[in-house]
């Protein structure tokens, strides 16, 4: 029996664009939920909300199947899930090895770069620390994407790990977008150009771009 799936997201979050290029890439059917991150606070942050998602972030996947409802949160969960319940057509390789590359590159924008631009460490540099908050994203977006170009190096054909998409290639087209806004110039991570291109190509990508959402508002910083 298939699943009902309601995704609870918003326009520029790259933690749900990530998810959304995966549901297009499998063909998953879906209901699109706004959540604004900013409006009145951050919706994200009603005790509504925080019933389906304790950390009050997005993404959240609502997944309904044999008259059961529950939610996961955390993008590369949902990836690792989606993967695992929709296996074609598929988001990893089938060499171990391979695999462990994808997750690797993915992980590398996760756990290394995308938290460090998050709305909430922002709001913090900015508004309790007093910092810079741009020139700290410019810094760690560097650091981070130069490492992740020298992996591509490594592994890349047309996408991040060879001649298919992968996980890392979801993760990969949203920060190169978090990359720009934040000032931060693609053009020095070539491998990572061409391969984000190439996504471009894809309907999948299209279609879970910022920009085509509902709730998306392009001219926002």
């Amino acid at each position: 029996m298939s699943a009902t799936l309601r995704l609870h997201s918003y326009w520029r979050s790259s933690c749900s664009w990530r998810v959304r290029i995966a549901l297009h890439h499998k063909g998953l059917p879906f209901e699109y939920v706004a959540v604004h991150l900013v409006k009145d606070g951050g919706e994200q942050h009603r005790p509504e909300y925080r019933e389906k998602n304790a950390l009050g972030m997005v993404p959240t996947l609502e997944v309904t199947e044999s008259g059961t409802t529950r939610f996961l949160g955390q993008s590369l969960a949902i990836l690792e899930w989606l993967e695992e319940r929709y296996p074609q057509p598929a988001l990893l390789p089938k060499d171990a090895y391979l695999r462990a590359a994808a997750r690797q590159m993915a992980e590398a924008v996760n756990s290394s770069i995308q938290p460090l631009q998050n709305l909430s460490v922002l709001q913090y540099v900015k508004g309790t620390l007093h910092g810079d908050d741009k020139a700290w994203c410019q810094h760690w977006i560097g650091r981070g994407m130069a490492a992740l170009e020298q992996m591509a190096h490594k592994h890349a054909g047309r996408y991040l790990v060879g001649d298919e998409v992968t996980l890392a290639d979801a993760c990969l087209v949203p920060q190169m977008y978090g990359a720009r806004r934040f000032g931060v110039d693609p053009s020095q991570y070539p491998t990572l150009l061409r391969v984000e291109q190439a996504c471009a190509a894809l309907p999948a990508f299209q279609r879970a771009h910022a920009d085509a959402q509902p709730d998306a508002q392009p001219t926002s910083r």
